[in-house]
């Protein structure tokens, strides 16, 4: 049987994310950004664009998505999935808050 096994790590309080904004945090080598939308929801995903690699973590956060600083790609913080006429896919992270605490599973 191959079961994926899910490591909650605990990266910090909810409220040092701010709202319609980011957190970068690191998992070895990975890079992840950490958004946190306006009604408190979070979503993680690797932080580079699928495009060029561009930092989502410095990118705009809106209507659930965000615009890479870099060449305006926009990027689903749901699906990591590019929008619009671009394609291309960055990794996510499943999250889950316990306690005013942002966990990721890594």
């Amino acid at each position: 049987m191959n079961a994926q096994v899910e490591n909650w790590v605990a990266i910090g309080p909810l409220s040092e994310i701010p709202r319609q904004g980011s957190r970068r945090v690191l998992w070895g080598k990975t890079k992840i950004a950490v958004f946190r939308m306006s009604d408190d929801r979070v979503y993680a995903l690797e932080d580079k664009c699928p495009h060029k690699n561009g930092p989502l973590s410095e990118g705009i956060v809106h209507d659930g998505c965000v615009t890479c600083p870099l060449h305006n790609w926009v990027i689903s913080l749901e699906t990591g999935s590019a929008q619009g006429a671009d394609e291309g896919r960055t990794r996510t992270f499943p999250v889950r808050i316990e306690d005013e605490t942002v966990l990721i599973a890594l």
